[in-house]
């Protein structure tokens, strides 16, 4: 599907928020709409640190990012459930680190197939394509991205606050599974996702539930866990994003955000 296509006309609904747009606005962007603000701000006046959790969520996928190019050496990226584009993209990220990577993003949000071009662009070492395809629809990602990523070689698979859209974590582990069967050897997984361990939180997600789209469903931190069977978790293993891989903070440890970050490697045995 050609660029053009791909943002031709895509019906908007700005009658109910969306996740893209309202986590839009929660990152400081102006892709969104009266009704995504408006529920953005219901939830930060019941739950004023979402707002922190959604910029903890975006630093700790660009440190993954940047260890991945560089400490782990992979250059080929498949970033499903990307958003809309703020700042500090994939792309922008990791060919900061290694001009040649090769990005494709996915998601199906036609706001985020509007601004698909935004996404489309990369430096003249490297490549970036967009995949319009749901999650569940892993071999049309797949086939698609394989026109600009080597699958034979590793890839870092992104799925970050994407598998609690799923409506059970059996499907949810199902996908990851068929996703990361048809990767390399050598192939990383990075999961970012909320834990349903805080009653505030979950009273919040309730909110989120009954007025947006699509519904989010909290997981506890085993089942977060399970996403990485069969995978090497990278030190420091699966933790609240303030935790992963941070800079030391002289004030102090920060306060956990209920969300936790994962990198997992795909060994031989898997």
């Amino acid at each position: 599907m050609s660029t053009a296509e791909r943002t031709s006309g895509p019906r908007i609904d700005t009658t109910v928020p969306q996740t893209a747009r309202v986590w839009n606005y929660w990152l400081g962007g102006k892709d969104n709409y009266a009704v995504d603000r408006a529920l953005g701000d219901e939830i930060a006046a019941a739950y004023p640190i979402i707002v922190d959790i959604a910029r903890a969520d975006r630093a700790v996928l660009n440190r993954a990012v940047r260890y991945l190019a560089g400490e782990a050496g992979v250059t080929q990226f498949l970033d499903v459930g990307t958003g809309l584009p703020t700042t500090n993209n994939t792309h922008e990220v990791a060919q900061a680190v290694a001009p040649t990577s090769r990005i494709v993003y996915v998601d199906y949000d036609p706001l985020v197939l509007v601004h698909a071009r935004a996404l489309l662009t990369s430096g003249p070492e490297g490549a970036t394509d967009y995949v319009d395809a749901d999650l569940r629809d892993t071999g049309t990602i797949l086939r698609e991205a394989g026109r600009t990523l080597d699958l034979s070689q590793p890839v870092a698979l992104m799925l970050s606050g994407i598998l609690a859209h799923l409506s059970t974590v059996d499907e949810a582990r199902a996908i990851v599974r068929r996703l990361l069967d048809s990767l390399a050897v050598g192939s990383y997984l990075v999961v970012v996702d909320g834990t349903n361990t805080n009653q505030e939180l979950n009273d919040v997600m309730r909110i989120w539930n009954e007025s947006a789209n699509p519904p989010y469903a909290m997981r506890s931190p085993q089942e977060i866990a399970s996403y990485f069977d069969g995978l090497e978790l990278v030190e420091p293993g699966l933790v609240d994003v303030t935790r992963w891989r941070a800079d030391p903070d002289p004030s102090g440890p920060p306060r956990p955000l209920d969300n936790l970050v994962g990198v997992g490697r795909k060994p031989a045995s898997f």
